[in-house]
């Protein structure tokens, strides 16, 4: 099984845009290019808004856990509020006779406070951080997740998810699964290209953009991780398009294409649709389907 994760350096460059392309192109490809989909951008999921799933399962996703102090139990020694580093340990009100508490937002679930209580009066819960999903759609199979607000542990759920995807590709023979990865080079990111055989990177020709391809190409290059280099909206600014193109050059990091500003994107967004379905024939319609085309190839090649 082949996988590839579509990454960009910053936030809005077209990520999701060109994964939901691919996974209408690769069911368009026939059964070599069988696809399962997963969108790996937990913190703000948004791939199912062209998708249109229809969800089948849904899990609850436990993302940590907090410290508790069982009042029963405590001792009012103060050990863990002497060890806590995050000051999340609320001390006594000596006029009510209360005893030592925990708060909950300011507790980083490290469970130093456990060990030193004489009394065994601590014990870490875990707390629900959010959902992942099974669903369908119209171009196969869909993983999907959604960590709720504040949450963190967002790169255990990438695996998570990822790894669900994994297990029915195996289990069904699917060659090919296409992963939305998050923004940036955090560490939801390290998660999504974990495994990967080819990273695109969606870029676009702003001085932010060319910044964050080369930290992206950084973290990708760390991997190990082949990579490509596509150019959305390469048409608003030649000038940084032809900037990226040279700095990847010079890199020998091959530019598989460039997407031109197209208000049909937008449209196909507002419509629930991938662009290359909604209208195949629009200029980032026929980009992308270009880009897929370069990108196959490179499939069989690694």
């Amino acid at each position: 099984m082949k996988q590839i994760v579509v990454l960009s350096g910053k936030g809005g460059t077209g990520k999701t845009s060109v994964t939901a392309a691919f996974a209408h192109l690769a069911s368009q490809s026939g059964p070599p290019a069988r696809a399962i989909v997963v969108d790996a951008d937990v913190d703000a999921s948004n791939l199912e808004l062209v998708l249109n799933p229809r969800q089948i399962e849904e899990h609850p996703f436990t993302g940590g856990a907090v410290a508790e102090i069982d009042p029963r139990l405590c001792e009012v020694c103060g050990k863990c509020a002497e060890v806590c580093r995050f000051e999340a340990v609320i001390p006594p009100d000596p006029d009510s006779g209360s005893v030592y508490q925990v708060d909950p937002i300011a507790c980083e679930g490290c469970a130093a406070c456990v060990y030193p209580c004489p009394a065994q009066a601590i014990r870490m819960i875990p707390q629900q951080a959010g959902y992942w999903y099974r669903s369908e759609t119209d171009f196969g199979p869909f993983f999907h997740a959604l960590l709720s607000p504040g949450e963190e542990n967002s790169g255990k759920l990438v695996t998570l998810v990822k790894q669900r995807a994994r297990l029915l590709a195996l289990e069904e023979d699917y060659p090919l699964q296409i992963v939305d990865g998050p923004p940036g080079i955090g560490c939801s990111v390290i998660s999504a290209v974990s495994g990967a055989d080819l990273a695109l990177i969606v870029t676009e020709p702003t001085v932010s953009g060319i910044h964050d391809l080369e930290r992206i190409l950084e973290t990708t290059r760390h991997f190990n991780i082949a990579s490509r280099v596509c150019v959305n909206k390469a048409d608003l600014y030649p000038t940084s398009a032809e900037q990226i193109e040279a700095f990847c050059a010079a890199h020998s990091i091959p530019v598989v294409g460039r997407i031109p500003f197209d208000e049909t994107v937008t449209k196909a967004m507002m419509n629930g649709f991938p662009v290359t379905q909604f209208r195949p024939d629009s200029p980032a319609g026929r980009a992308m389907k270009q880009i897929w085309n370069s990108v196959s190839v490179s499939f069989l090649e690694l």
